[in-house]
């Protein structure tokens, strides 16, 4: 391979983990932006709930991840779980009219704290061995 191949493939790598932070990061805000204005009435809540939900699992699907050990596999699957739970979370706002939804925004919400939290410190156990 020539150093120009390398350069364009590492470009779009770059491109895409800053395609992958934007997504994350707007999908947050319309999440949590949903979620809090839900209890008003809005209209729109459940579909910029669920619009941001869906970025936040697009992001985390297309989001790189070296598997080096099964916990950090295991931890993977549970990270996705709870981005599919977001999801399903935005999907019972609009089939459900009482507050089923929050139960699986919990679930997920739990998800999701515990592997951000769990995974940086598997990695590093990994790095170090």
């Amino acid at each position: 391979m020539t150093p120009h191949v390398n350069l364009q493939t590492l470009i779009l790598i770059m491109n895409k983990q800053s395609l992958i932070t934007a997504l994350f990061a707007v999908g947050t805000v319309m999440t949590l932006t949903g979620a809090a204005v839900y209890i008003t009435g809005w209209a729109p809540a459940p579909y910029v709930y669920t619009l941001g939900a869906t970025l936040i699992a697009l992001a985390q699907f297309n989001s790189p991840f070296p598997t080096p050990t099964p916990s950090l596999r295991r931890l993977r699957r549970q990270q996705l779980l709870g981005a599919i739970l977001l999801v399903l979370a935005g999907a019972l706002m609009f089939l459900t009219q009482r507050n089923e939804w929050i139960v699986c925004l919990s679930i997920a919400a739990v998800l999701q704290l515990y592997t951000a939290l769990r995974i940086p410190q598997e990695e590093e156990k990994a790095r170090r061995s």
